[in-house]
């Protein structure tokens, strides 16, 4: 974070790395405001400290939306019901969907848990459906919600973000595969409407 390393420079901005990965690694989602309470050790002198929490909790989340990720949002209405499956805390992550405009795009239909793969159940029972699509950045992540709905779901693998450039950095296979592969969340807008129903595979990887 380049905030972070403006107010107390590259070693703390590492250290802080640190605790974040440490956090996502033993909990399964990106904890910011936790990784920051752990940061605090030893700064909490530091007037600083404060100028970091008010960074992280107005940060302009809108500017960061992928471009045309609204606009397939707005298409995919047109015979689906979008919504959001989000793995998070139940402070900080439902405030990044609605300061981003994800929430107001979907209409509300937001849901965030701490492991969205283990709560398929739940999502189908809230949405009923006889096909689900999921677009994700995460394709192992697919690969267990592929291993548990089957061909009831078509998984969508976006390569865009810097999960997907971890996921690929480390080379391992993926089984099952995705469905469907693109390379920017704008590439929905471009797939025909039966690619989300599974009837046909695609792939725009390039």
């Amino acid at each position: 974070m380049d905030k972070l390393e403006s107010l107390f420079g590259a070693e703390q901005r590492a250290r802080y790395r640190k605790l974040y990965e440490k956090i996502r690694d033993e909990h399964g989602y990106a904890d910011y405001l936790g990784a920051l309470q752990f940061f605090r050790a030893g700064l909490d002198d530091d007037p600083k400290l404060l100028q970091m929490s008010s960074f992280m909790l107005e940060y302009p989340f809108a500017e960061r939306v992928f471009p045309g990720a609204l606009e397939a949002i707005a298409q995919l209405k047109a015979f689906a019901t979008p919504a959001v499956l989000s793995d998070g805390d139940v402070v900080f992550q439902p405030r990044k969907v609605q300061h981003a405009g994800i929430w107001d795009a979907m209409d509300g239909n937001v849901m965030i848990y701490l492991h969205k793969e283990l709560v398929l159940d739940a999502v189908q029972r809230r949405y009923p459906a006889d096909h689900y699509a999921m677009v994700d950045d995460k394709p192992r992540l697919l690969a267990k919600m592929k291993k548990v709905m089957g061909d009831k779901l078509t998984t969508i693998y976006v390569r865009q973000g810097h999960y997907s450039a971890e996921a690929e950095a480390e080379g391992k296979v993926i089984d099952p595969k995705p469905d469907v592969t693109i390379n920017r969340i704008a590439e929905l807008l471009t797939l025909d409407r039966s690619a989300f129903y599974g009837v046909q595979t695609l792939s725009k990887a390039g």
